[in-house]
């Protein structure tokens, strides 16, 4: 971070940045947002999740001297780093995509996060832009008293805000939405990340992107591995690994987005522990437990201590034999290898200590 700091390196490129950060949808958000600029400008982004004191410096280096936009993801672990690394990129635009209880353990409350998260704003270049979910008071009440002369965009479902999907649905394919009298497409299931679109699609608008160049760019958006992914098993059923991270809200949209899901024999949830949740982690576990139904999930089978807690809550309801709950992936693997046929649908999740990424290959 120094050596970014000492050179001057970043007041010294003309390039528009675009800071991105959340607890979920950073990663989908920044992929949409490049895939989408990539229409019109040279654009330079975040690899993979290297979204840490490291990693943004490193990517800020990383620059070429005639990028036109750069889209810089932005996470932390405690406060103060969001604004340390806003402050060393120098964002145009800062985009917030939602706030979750990750960090709960470090940060003791969702307030707390709201307000580490809005440090984004702190290292803004004159006529910064905050783009942020107004479906979350705690963002809409920060923005408003920590930042009352800024601009800001509002993105989310209530009628006052600037960015309102109309009608919205699925296919095996992905998701499309209506928004102002147009049609988008994303190649991503789960109707949670329209709100990413739209996140997107905010930012995009700001640095002149017309319509038609949005959604074509929406449309072929490659987003980083783990978040979604749709894989086909060679024994025909379909795998969706979104083992990347989770937590309480990535995990009931994860959900969701199975229980949505058409085209397919039964659904199997496989859920691993949710970590960082502090002291009401059994009790986050349990909640998901409660969201299961085994008419619109069949079969759920949990991995790790605390997934356990899901596997207890879901055994109240499902018939016997429908739900197991084991420590290793190893053993989940075997299970689900007992039960799978080639019609069904197997959705992995998990935070990403669990490494339950390596269960899909094991299942592919």
């Amino acid at each position: 971070m120094m050596g970014v700091q000492r050179h001057g390196y970043r007041s010294e490129l003309p390039a528009k940045v675009i800071g991105v950060t959340g607890s979920n949808g950073k990663t989908t958000t920044k992929d949409m947002i490049e895939s989408i600029l990539g229409t019109m400008y040279k654009v330079h982004k975040t690899k993979g999740n290297l979204n840490s004191q490291i990693g943004v410096p490193l990517t800020l280096l990383d620059m070429e001297p005639d990028t036109d936009v750069a889209v810089i993801e932005m996470g932390m672990s405690e406060r103060g780093q969001i604004g340390r690394l806003s402050r060393l990129a120098q964002p145009d635009i800062a985009v917030i995509t939602m706030i979750g209880v990750s960090h709960l353990s470090t940060l003791g409350s969702r307030e707390a996060i709201a307000e580490a998260k809005l440090e984004i704003a702190d290292g803004f270049r004159e006529g910064g832009v905050l783009v942020y979910n107004g479906d979350e008071r705690l963002l809409v009440e920060g923005a408003s008293n920590r930042l009352p002369l800024l601009r800001t965009v509002r993105f989310g479902t209530d009628a006052s805000h600037d960015l309102v999907p109309g009608e919205v649905g699925d296919d095996p394919g992905g998701t499309w939405f209506k928004l102002d009298n147009a049609s988008y497409r994303i190649p991503l299931l789960g109707r949670h990340n329209v709100n990413n679109a739209l996140a997107a699609i905010a930012a995009a608008r700001l640095l002149g992107i017309p319509k038609k160049l949005i959604a074509a760019g929406l449309q072929v958006a490659k987003v980083t591995g783990m978040r979604m992914e749709v894989l086909h098993s060679s024994l025909g059923y379909t795998i969706i690994n979104d083992a990347w991270n989770a937590s309480p809200v990535s995990m009931k949209a994860a959900i969701e987005t199975l229980e949505q899901l058409g085209g397919c024999g039964n659904k199997i949830m496989a859920a691993g522990d949710m970590l960082e949740l502090g002291d009401r982690a059994a009790e986050f576990h349990r909640e998901i437990g409660r969201m299961l139904n085994p008419e619109r999930i069949q079969y759920v089978v949990t991995i790790g201590e605390l997934g356990g807690e899901i596997a207890k809550e879901a055994a109240k309801v499902y018939p016997p034999g429908h739900v197991a709950a084991f420590r290793s992936r190893e053993e989940a693997v075997r299970w689900i290898r007992e039960i799978v046929k080639p019609s069904d649908a197997v959705l992995l999740k998990a935070s990403r200590g669990m490494g339950l990424e390596k269960a899909a290959d094991a299942l592919m």
